[in-house]
């Protein structure tokens, strides 16, 4: 019984994301970031939960890149696609339902945004044949690419700063922002894995800094940290290659 626990949670993740698609389609990206959220925080315990009952099994890794490939393939893909719109003015946020996209009618630079979601599925595929992700990363995991999308949609509906708000809206920056973020996916860059084998702190003093960094950001900052935590999270792991070299 016990080895059904970790593809039980793998499937609240995927159920987390098809919710979170539904939020994004509808164009309601704060409801979509929730569920994102949750499903992204059982993707990280399905993992744990396997480890700990000693159960990992080659089904739990792929059933675990099907439910990342919708909650942190589609939705982020989504949401971006609705950002564009936003900020190209093809639609307000709330006319956001896709009932308006007629041939002929509709505006195409939106559809770029996309091109996270492709990204996305290359990156999981890749991981599943890629011997050298075992125990770290290489290129930027797709939830934490997904929090870094999700997380200006937050920004604009929470934090009342002008400049943010112009940023996010502004149609070069989410290119930009797209552009990156399908580079990072497959980047052959080395980044660490937040995963714990024993929870001493020797072993795991750059995930126990980078933790602590992350809640002090969080708790000064709120939803603009998201974005500086991916970032600390980039430079960090940079660091700890360069020392081991």
């Amino acid at each position: 019984m016990k080895k059904h626990i970790p593809n039980l949670i793998t499937l609240l993740n995927l159920f987390s994301g098809c919710v979170a698609v539904l939020f994004a389609v509808h164009g309601n990206l704060e409801y979509a970031a929730y569920f994102v959220f949750l499903g992204i925080f059982f993707d990280y315990f399905d993992g744990f939960a396997a480890r700990m009952l000693h159960v990992q099994s080659e089904l739990g890794l792929q059933l675990d890149s099907l439910a990342d490939m919708v909650t942190s393939g589609v939705v982020p893909g989504v949401a971006m696609f609705q950002l564009l719109q936003w900020s190209t003015g093809s639609v307000m946020p709330e006319n956001s339902g896709w009932d308006h996209l007629l041939i002929g009618e509709m505006n195409f630079l939106p559809f770029v945004g996309l091109c996270i979601t492709l990204a996305s599925a290359y990156r999981l595929a890749n991981f599943n044949i890629d011997e050298n992700q075992t125990s770290s990363f290489i290129g930027l995991p797709t939830p934490a690419n997904t929090l870094l999308i999700l997380s200006f949609p937050l920004i604009l509906q929470f934090q009342n700063s002008d400049s943010m708000q112009h940023l996010v809206m502004n149609k070069w920056f989410l290119l930009i922002l797209t552009a990156l973020s399908c580079y990072m996916l497959n980047a052959k860059i080395p980044l660490f894995a937040l995963k714990f084998k024993t929870f001493g702190f020797k072993e795991n003093a750059i995930r126990y800094i980078f933790l602590i960094l992350s809640v002090i950001m969080l708790i000064t900052m709120q939803f603009m940290a998201i974005p500086l935590i991916i970032v600390t999270y980039v430079l960090l792991s940079l660091l700890t290659t360069v020392l081991k070299k």
